[in-house]
Parts: structure tokens; sequence; C-alpha cells
């Protein structure tokens, strides 16, 4: 039973990791299209810094738990080769928050990307999170 409550546990945490991650550079977006220092570059920047500190650090530190754990649990998985390429894809996502992180850090000191950049980076938790879904649902290998 404890199993199936972490690996619910772990379904929350990734959602919530997913969302900040397809938000996050969306108000990269919006932020790099306003004024420096004007009050909506205030606004852009106190909403980035609440959605990265209060939601997507704790689900991705809660993501990595529950996940580590149901591989504890069943250290099987880790034969499968469709596991690895999903751990792959994991922790390039986590890269790819840490890219999104040292973005927001920028933009509170008025470094800012193109907002076309931006847009493209709000493609990349999109890509690992249809390839993170194939490999846990359909595990073709």
């Amino acid at each position: 039973m404890d199993y199936v409550w972490v690996k619910a546990l772990h379904l929350i945490a990734i959602m919530s990791w997913m969302a900040g991650l397809l938000y996050l550079p969306r108000l990269f977006v919006y932020h790099a299209m306003v004024e420096v220092e004007s009050v909506r570059a205030q606004t852009f920047r106190l909403m980035e810094r609440r959605l990265l500190r209060a939601i997507m650090n704790p689900a991705m530190i809660l993501s990595w738990a529950s996940g580590l754990w149901l591989l504890y649990q069943n250290p099987n998985l880790l034969v499968m080769p469709w596991m690895w390429i999903k751990l792959t894809c994991v922790v390039l996502m986590t890269a790819t928050h840490m890219i999104f992180a040292r973005m927001r850090r920028q933009l509170e000191q008025n470094i800012a990307l193109s907002e076309n950049a931006y847009r493209w980076w709000n493609e990349v938790p999109t890509v690992l999170m249809i390839v993170i879904v194939i490999m846990a649902i359909v595990e073709p290998f």
C-alpha cells in the first residue's frame, strides 16, 4: 500500500513541477517584453521568484525523493532500458530547471535574452516530458 501512495505523491509532484517548468519561461517571454525597472517588470520578477521558490523547487525535490524511493522499492526497474532513457531525461529536466533558475536571476539583474530565445526554451520541458511519459507508460524497450 505504501508503494501506491508514494507513486501518487510522485505523480502529484511531477505535475506541479511540470506546471512550473511550462509556465516560468512563458513569464520570461512577457518579462522580456516590458520596459526595464517598470512596475510590470517588478511584478514579473516577483511572480518568477515565487513560482520557482515556492512551487517548482519543492516539487522537483519531492519528485526526485519519491522517484528514488520507488526505485529503491523496485530495483528491477533499473535493468530495463526504457528506465535509463527516462532517468536521462529527468536529469536533463533538472538541468533545464537549473538553467531557468539562472535565467530568473539574470532577469532580476536586467539581463534578458530575446523573447524568441525564451519561447524556444519553453519547448525544452515539453519535449522531455513527452519522452518521459512514453518511456514510463509505453515502456518501448
